[in-house]
């Protein structure tokens, strides 16, 4: 699992305030600073990593169509450029972003999955599987008739 830019800034200060005497405002400057650097760092990475893909432009608007980055293999953010399985909710906070809030604002449906058509595929095998339409659909049923019998009483 790779650190957090909050972790490698303190490290770095940490470092720092080892080899020199810092008080206490240096420090927390320090700390700003890094972590800002480190910050811009990762995006300017972030964004030569999808220029060479093809994902995003400099105007930060994504080069891929949103219907066009959820593939067979791997779905691609379209925030960032980085492609994944799926779009966990931590990744997705990273942008300060829920699963809603992502689906609103690139236009997608609400119902639509936030991974790759494979693992969707097998989800909806492995639930077909353990009988969740059927389930569903006597569900459905006994809500139909609780809802017919409050009608008439």
């Amino acid at each position: 699992m790779s650190k957090s830019l909050v972790e490698m800034a303190a490290e770095i200060i940490t470092a720092q305030t080892s080899a020199s005497g810092m008080n206490t405002e240096e420090i927390n400057q320090a700390l700003q600073q890094t972590f800002s650097v480190l910050k811009n760092l990762q995006h300017q990475e972030t964004c030569d990593v999808a220029g060479e893909e093809g994902t995003a432009t400099d105007s930060g608007k994504p080069a891929v169509a949103p219907e066009k980055s959820i593939l067979k293999n791997k779905i691609i953010c379209l925030e960032c450029g980085e492609s994944f399985r799926m779009l966990s909710p931590k990744h997705l906070r990273s942008h300060g972003l829920t699963g809603r809030e992502y689906r609103t604002k690139h236009g997608f449906k609400m119902r639509q999955p936030l991974c790759a058509k494979s693992l969707s595929e097998r989800r909806k095998k492995a639930g077909k599987a353990r009988g969740l339409p059927d389930n569903l659909r006597k569900s459905i049923a006994k809500r139909r008739k609780n809802g017919a019998a409050k009608k008439k009483g």
